[in-house]
């Protein structure tokens, strides 16, 4: 295990800067998630720590020790690709022993060493095959394991379930999940689903135009978004976000039709006379009025997700989904929507940064 730092970072491509003064904590046995659209810096970031691209200015550290001259090889970390990097002509063993071959371990040791890694993998039939006989999964798990075998104090994963169909995603997180609960090794995971995200991380750094807008926990961000962009990232479908106004320091934040929403008093006060942004998960509100804070929601057309439904409509002019069950049609009670104070966001208009 190794305890991981990036001090300042700065990565420039020509006269482009992509990652602008990026500092991050990564602790011993800790599964870190980054995660962001793409171009947002992350798998730069990544690179940097493996030594495939060279670091433009700032320091990162591998146990307290700068990296940044270091050779790939000399740094103690095993990284899996998105396309798997096998060589096809060799077998599924050679594949995964060629580090040890290269290290010119004994060839006893290294098929010891193999037949271990193997077993962990679920890959024991499939020793002697070529990569060409694997389905997707099966080649990523031999990817996995030629990073395994290496002992590293550090895996990096840069975005290896992407070419996998859905159903084999959900396997392989689950097997990559066991698999570090297993190894306990100090694991980097960069991604652009935020499932794939939220279930694998121990914390999240979201990222966005080369700056970390977050870090926390997956329920931390979920539940406590700092900025818009990270509330319209996380959570399926995204929050939906109203325009409305604070007039002098009235807790009443108008909508563009003259409906108003009570915000907290400090944001009030704190934003008084500014617009700002309403934020509302499709999963906090209920359709109907009778309890709680209600707006008038003009339904349109809905989607069917088989446990439950997404209803697509308006509110105030804006378009806004509400999460039902399936016991809900578009046409039960959807003059109006209500929520609970608490599930409220407030975000500043300009600035996109939280404020309540």
């Amino acid at each position: 295990m190794a305890h991981v730092s990036f001090t300042g970072v700065r990565k420039q491509f020509d006269r482009t800067e992509v990652l602008h003064g990026v500092d991050l904590e990564i602790s011993e046995g800790e599964f870190l998630v980054i995660l962001g659209p793409s171009g947002c810096g992350k798998s730069t970031l990544l690179r940097l720590l493996a030594g495939l691209e060279e670091v433009t200015a700032g320091e990162v550290a591998i146990d307290g020790a700068v990296v940044n001259r270091l050779e790939p090889r000399e740094r103690g970390c095993a990284m899996v690709f998105q396309n798997y990097a096998l060589y096809p002509h060799m077998s599924v063993a050679d594949n995964i022993g060629y580090s040890l071959k290269v290290a010119r371990v004994p060839k006893a040791k290294r098929r010891e060493r193999v037949e271990a890694v193997a077993g962990i993998l679920g890959l024991t039939d499939f020793l002697d095959r070529k990569p060409g006989q694997l389905s997707g999964g099966q080649r990523q798990r031999v990817a996995m394991g030629r990073a395994i075998i290496r002992e590293p104090k550090v895996f990096l994963f840069d975005e290896p379930l992407s070419n996998l169909d859905a159903k084999l995603r959900v396997q392989m997180r689950l097997e990559i999940r066991q698999l570090h609960r297993r190894l306990k090794t100090t694991s980097v995971f960069v991604t652009h689903d935020q499932v794939e995200a939220m279930t694998l991380a121990d914390r999240l750094v979201v990222m966005r135009e080369g700056v970390i807008e977050q870090i926390g926990t997956p329920q931390e961000i979920y539940d406590r978004p700092a900025t818009r962009f990270v509330g319209d990232f996380i959570g399926t479908p995204p929050m939906n976000f109203l325009p409305a106004r604070l007039n002098g320091q009235s807790p009443l934040a108008e909508l563009p039709d003259g409906q108003t929403v009570t915000v907290p008093v400090p944001t009030a006060q704190q934003l008084a006379g500014r617009p700002i942004l309403i934020g509302l998960r499709a999963e906090d509100v209920q359709l109907g009025g009778d309890t709680g804070d209600s707006l008038a929601f003009a339904p349109g057309f809905h989607e069917e997700l088989g446990a439950g439904r997404l209803l697509h409509g308006h509110v105030a002019g804006t378009e806004f989904i509400v999460a039902t069950d399936k016991t809900q049609t578009a046409a039960n009670d959807c003059g109006a929507i209500r929520f609970g104070a608490d599930k409220l966001h407030v975000f500043d208009a300009e600035s996109g940064l939280r404020v309540g």
